[in-house]
C-alpha cells in the first residue's frame, strides 16, 4: 500500500500507521430475531470491535423464488437449498434497521452495511450511512458499485472470486463515480475457507496494485489468519460475528464467538504495534541489558609481567571489559600489574611492548 492511502469511516482513519478496524459482520447470525441482532450489536461493542456491518437485500431484491437448477445450491453449507429460501431466511428485515443503526450507535459502534440493489442503498442513505460494503458477489455490479460511490460515502470492495481486471473495473468505476475514500479487501469466498488457500501475500499487492488501503474479509476458522494478514498490510479486518455458533444459522459454523472477537481485536492491535519500523538500535527494553553481552576478564589471578594466555582471559559475560574482537591481540601483552580474578580487561591493564 501506498503509505499515503488512507480512507475515513465516520471520522476514524484507516491508513498504513493507524491500528487496525475491525468490523463484525451480524450477517444471518440474528437468527430472525431483532432482539437477538440487538444482543449481538452489544456484544460487538464490547469485545473491541470498530464496526457493525449488516446486509440489506430482501429475498425478492436479489434472486426469484424459482427452484430451477442454477437456482438451487449445489455443493457447501447450504447445498441443496433454493437460493430465495436461504435469503429468506438470511435477510435483515428492512424495518429492524433504523433500531439496529439507533442500538449501534447508542453502543459508540459504527454501523453500516452491504446493499445488493439500488432499493437497499436509498434505504441506507435515508439511515445516513456512514459507508457502503460492496460484497464479493456483487463486485462486477458496475451500477450498484456507482450509485454507492456517487453518495460521497466511504466505499469497502471484497474482491473474493474477481480477477484483477474485474477488481481494476470496480476501483475505475468507483473512482469516476467521485469516490476518494476506497478500501479493497482480500477475501475468498469459500465457508470457510481452507487457511492453505488464502494467499495472504496478496493483501500487500492489492495495496500497491490499486494506491488503496487493503484489508481482508475472512472466512477462515479462528483467529489467526486475520492476526497474520496485518503484519501483511491489512488495516480493515471484517469477520462474521455470532453470539454462540451453537445457535445455529446459515453462517454461524464460520462465525467468531465474542471472546473470540475480543482475543481477535486485541491481538490484531499487537500485531500492528510490532511492526514499528526498521531500526538495528537498542530498544529501551533491551538497553538495560547490554551490561550482560560478552568481554574479555580476567578469569584467573594474573601476576604483574605475566603473558595473558587462554587459561587466564577469556570471553565471558557481563560486558564491563575488552570486546571479545580483540582476544588475540590482547593473548599477545602482559599484564603491567597484578590483575585479579574477575576484572574486565582494559588496554591500560595490558602491555603490549
Amino acid at each position: 500500500m501506498s503509505s499515503r492511502a488512507e480512507a475515513f469511516i465516520a471520522d476514524r482513519r484507516i491508513a498504513e500507521n493507524e491500528p487496525p478496524y475491525i468490523v463484525a459482520e451480524l450477517s444471518a447470525n440474528h437468527g430472525g430475531s431483532i432482539d437477538h441482532a440487538l444482543r449481538l450489536i452489544a456484544a460487538a461493542a464490547e469485545s473491541g470491535a470498530d464496526a457493525i456491518k449488516l446486509q440489506t437485500y430482501t429475498a425478492d431484491t436479489i434472486t426469484l423464488d424459482h427452484d430451477g437448477p442454477e437456482f438451487i445450491i449445489p455443493h457447501g453449507p447450504w447445498k441443496g437449498r433454493t437460493l430465495h429460501a436461504l435469503y429468506q431466511e438470511a435477510h435483515t428485515p428492512w424495518d429492524w434497521h433504523e433500531r439496529l443503526f439507533a442500538e449501534a450507535r447508542d453502543c459508540g459502534l459504527t454501523i453500516f452495511s452491504s446493499p445488493f440493489d439500488p432499493t437497499a442503498v436509498d434505504l441506507l442513505e435515508s439511515l445516513d450511512a456512514p459507508a457502503y460494503k460492496i460484497a464479493s458477489f456483487e463486485i462486477v455490479d458496475l451500477p450498484l458499485i456507482e450509485k454507492c460511490a456517487r453518495t460521497g460515502k466511504p466505499l469497502i470492495i471484497s474482491t473474493g472470486m474477481a480477477s484483477l481486471g474485474e477488481i481494476e473495473a470496480a476501483v475505475t468505476t468507483a473512482r469516476g463515480a467521485g469516490n476518494k475514500d476506497l478500501v479493497l479487501l482480500h477475501c475468498i469466498s469459500a465457508y470457510p475457507t481452507p487457511a492453505h488457500e488464502m494467499d495472504l501475500r496478496t493483501v500487500a499487492h492489492l495495496g500497491t496494485a490499486f494506491d488503496v488501503v487493503p484489508g481482508l474479509s475472512d472466512h477462515t476458522l479462528g483467529t489467526a489468519v486475520a492476526v497474520a494478514s496485518v503484519a501483511l498490510g491489512a488495516r480493515l479486518i471484517e469477520k462474521h460475528f455470532t453470539l454462540d455458533r451453537a445457535d445455529g444459522g446459515p453462517d454461524a459454523d464460520f462465525s467468531i464467538e465474542p471472546h473470540e472477537l475480543k482475543r481477535l481485536a486485541a491481538d490484531c492491535h499487537t500485531a500492528w504495534e510490532a511492526l514499528g519500523s526498521i531500526s538495528y538500535d537498542p530498544r529501551g527494553s533491551e538497553r538495560g541489558n547490554v551490561a550482560f553481552r560478552r568481554s574479555l576478564y580476567a578469569v584467573a589471578d594474573i601476576a604483574a609481567g605475566e603473558r595473558l594466555n587462554a587459561e587466564t582471559v577469556r570471553s565471558i559475560r557481563p560486558g564491563h571489559g575488552l570486546p571479545p574482537k580483540e582476544l588475540p591481540r590482547v593473548l599477545t601483552g602482559r599484564a603491567r600489574k597484578p590483575i585479579k580474578r574477575g576484572t574486565p580487561l582494559s588496554f591500560d591493564l595490558i602491555d603490549f611492548g
